[in-house]
C-alpha cells in the first residue's frame, strides 16, 4: 500500500532499546518499510545501527509527523515541543492519547489523528 506519509520525516516517541516494545517493533517494520524515522526516547541509545534520540529537538530538523507510542501525559508534553518546532501533524497511537492531549494539538493547529492504528491504517501490519 502506498502511503503519503512514505515520502515524510516520521518521528516515532516512545521507541526502546528493548525489541519486544512495541515502540520498537513500529520503528523496525517502518524502517523496513521504507519509511523515513527517527526514533525518539529521553532514554537515547541505539536500534539495528539507528540512533535514538532524547527528544524532537536533537533530531535538529523538523519532522513532517509525530507518532506518539507512549504515556498520555508523555504525549501532551510532545505536542508542546511540537509546537515550538512547528511540526503539523501528529498521530497518537491508541493509548497514547487523552482528551487534553487531543484539544491541546486542536487549539495549537496541529492536525491530529488518534483512535487508529498508524501501523494497519497505512497497510504496514
Amino acid at each position: 500500500m502506498e502511503t503519503k506519509y512514505k515520502n515524510m520525516l516520521v518521528a516515532l516517541v516512545g521507541v526502546s532499546t528493548d525489541r519486544n516494545k512495541i515502540g520498537s517493533k513500529m520503528f523496525m517494520d517502518l524502517t523496513a518499510s521504507g519509511f523515513t524515522v527517527k526514533g525518539i526516547n529521553p532514554k537515547n541509545g541505539e536500534i539495528s545501527g539507528h540512533r535514538i534520540y532524547r527528544n524532537l529537538s536533537e533530531l535538529g530538523t523538523r519532522p513532517d509527523i509525530i507518532i506518539t507510542v507512549v504515556k498520555p501525559e508523555i504525549t501532551e508534553k510532545i505536542i508542546e515541543e511540537a509546537k515550538i518546532l512547528g511540526v503539523g501533524e501528529i498521530w497518537m497511537q491508541p493509548g497514547s492519547e487523552s482528551k487534553a492531549a487531543i484539544e491541546k494539538a486542536k487549539n495549537y493547529g496541529i492536525r491530529v489523528t488518534y483512535g487508529k492504528c498508524f501501523m494497519s491504517e497505512n497497510g504496514i501490519w
